[in-house]
């Protein structure tokens, strides 16, 4: 049996009459998908947010690819990785998951500034000489699919 019924809007709007709080939330398909507001006009709206457990598997993979890495060249490491976090972006960058797709690029190039640390005992290299390195290979976050009504529009003008 399916908990659909309580996810509508309709159940949504019996959640906040009956004051229990807040109403369900599901996962599927990668995202936790969650009944909220609208900002500006307050109207209902299904939010997608990386499942939490995921985004942690996800960065442990990539940490421990990235420890096996560690005496490869720079640039052959920072295209690799450029890859990876563009590809992740590219299923999860939906519109109101912005703070998942941060998370992914911090975390990931203080792993990979770790990594770079422990390469040798001469130098260290800080945060200072990384930054630049990390501009130009990981990519910045930003929103790569369109809200569902932009998509709905394009397809069924008025």
């Amino acid at each position: 049996m399916t908990r659909w019924g309580n996810f509508r809007r309709s159940g949504w709007v019996n959640f906040r009459l009956s004051k229990r709080g807040k109403p369900e939330t599901f996962d599927f398909l990668g995202f936790t998908h969650i009944c909220a507001k609208t900002r500006l006009r307050k109207w209902f709206h299904v939010w997608r947010k990386t499942i939490k457990k995921r985004l942690v598997a996800f960065l442990a993979r990539v940490k421990v690819v990235l420890r096996r890495r560690m005496h490869d060249p720079i640039e052959e490491v920072g295209e690799w990785l450029g890859g990876v976090v563009l590809g992740y972006y590219r299923y999860h960058a939906v519109p109101g998951n912005c703070d998942a797709l941060n998370t992914v690029r911090e975390e990931l190039s203080r792993y990979w500034l770790k990594v770079l640390r422990r390469r040798g005992q001469k130098r260290r290299i800080n945060w200072e000489h990384f930054a630049p390195i990390v501009r130009s290979w990981i990519p910045k976050p930003r929103v790569m699919h369109p809200y569902p009504n932009e998509r709905f529009y394009a397809k069924h003008p008025r």
